[in-house]
């Protein structure tokens, strides 16, 4: 295995470099003065080849990677190698296990990438540096590349340091590592055996107990299955029970549903009849105010009767004693006084104890009193116009206007009634 090409390009002070090749197996030689990139190339060969120094780049470095010449600047720089594998150092990469001759390793870096491609495909740094390391290339060796002042430090370098070079160079300190990590998963793995078989140990013993614990566990289960049954049955009779207890509160509950619903319409009913009554009641308190204002105005009539009738007794009186100052000649007149005395006595009942429902009968008594009244009157007339003097009055125009304002005053007062009525 050695390397056939190299191809650089926007990497430090490489431009566009064309490919470098070819390349010796053996031996070969890099001249040049100062400046011209001796370095660089050397650093181009440690960034493909993931070297701790280019592992993990920050932003800036990426940076400082790209070539800062004249003209445009770089975005981006890639380095790429070519191995000759003809004698199968490289092993692995692919996925049919079959090895190539030839091994294309680039990386290409940016200021904001940093890919790796294996045979032209994109892939990680861990599975290149897994196959670097199975051809030798490996982080634990740095001697794979031997850097300026690395050959006088090999040279004044004690034996037991120089055999841990050659360990490290020939690559058997990686597998020293392995096989110390190795030991260390094998001890991990008999502690995790000890702890194992401590764990069966105990769960065949707890495996002993469940055993005999199944027994009671089917015991049980036999008896739960028995007591689940009567439990069933119980609850199956509870559930008729409450059924029949349901439909017998159903048809109460429709009982008291039609109950309730001729109830309600009884009391429908009872708030119809007392909106009636109390219309009717209205309609008789509005009856009873009118009675009692017809009843008053019957009182004040009454009280007018009265009064006439009183005025009726003071004149009869006065006749009686003109009748018994003139006995002789006045005894027809005392008898119809006395007529007149009865007629107005009944009269004067009627208008007390029958007032509404004789109220024409008493107007006919009226009008036959008043009938009366003046044919007494003129009797009476008469007798004084005898007799020569008048004792209730001075003139007869005065007697004449007295009289005929009574009955004025009684035609009103038939009047009031009449429309009253």
């Amino acid at each position: 295995m050695h390397i056939k090409q190299i191809t650089i390009s926007n990497f430090r002070s490489f431009r566009k470099q064309p490919e470098i090749q070819p390349f010796s197996q053996g031996t070969n030689a890099v001249v040049g003065r100062n400046g011209s990139g001796k370095s660089n190339l050397f650093d181009a060969v440690q960034f493909v080849l993931l070297s701790p120094k280019f592992w993990t780049l920050r932003t800036e470095d990426r940076q400082a990677l790209l070539h800062e010449g004249s003209g445009t600047a770089a975005v981006n720089a890639y380095v790429e190698i070519i191995f000759d594998n003809r004698d199968g150092r490289f092993q692995g990469f692919s996925s049919d296990n079959t090895n190539s001759d030839e091994i294309v390793l680039r990386r290409t870096v940016g200021s904001k990438k940093d890919e790796i491609f294996l045979q032209r495909k994109k892939t990680s740094k861990n599975e290149v540096m897994s196959l670097l390391e199975g051809a030798g290339f490996s982080k634990s060796n740095p001697y794979f590349i031997v850097q300026q002042g690395k050959v006088n430090a090999l040279c004044v370098m004690k034996d037991t340091e120089r055999l841990e070079l050659l360990k490290e160079v020939a690559g058997t300190t990686v597998y020293d590592e392995k096989k110390k990590e190795s030991q260390f998963k094998m001890k991990e793995n008999t502690e995790s055996m000890s702890k194992i078989q401590e764990t069966l140990t105990y769960m065949e013993e707890r495996l002993e107990e469940l055993r005999g614990e199944k027994e009671e566990l089917t015991m049980y289960q036999q008896l739960d299955r028995d007591r689940k049954a009567l439990a069933y049955t119980l609850y199956d009779k509870e559930l008729r029970r409450a059924r029949e207890t349901l439909d017998e509160i159903e048809q109460q509950k429709a009982e008291e549903a039609e109950s309730r619903y001729a109830i309600h319409e009884q009391a429908k009913n009872a708030a119809n009849a007392i909106t009636t009554v109390e219309g009717k009641l209205k309609t008789k308190t509005m009856g009873l105010r009118r009675n009692k204002v017809y009843l008053k105005e019957m009182e004040e009539d009454k009280t007018a009767a009265m009064t006439l009738q009183t005025k009726l007794e003071l004149q009869t009186k006065e006749a009686e004693e003109n009748i018994h100052l003139h006995e002789a000649t006045l005894t027809r007149n005392k008898h119809e006084i006395e007529s007149l005395t009865t007629q107005i006595t009944s009269a004067s009942h009627t208008l007390h104890s029958e007032i509404q429902p004789k109220f024409d009968t008493s107007k006919s008594t009226l009008t036959r009193m008043t009938t009366e009244r003046n044919a007494c009157q003129k009797k009476m007339d008469a007798l004084y116009a005898k007799q020569g003097r008048g004792r209730q009055f001075d003139t007869k125009e005065e007697r004449d206007v007295y009289l005929k304002a009574q009955i004025e005053d009684l035609k009103s007062a038939q009047l009031e009634k009449e429309n009253l009525l």
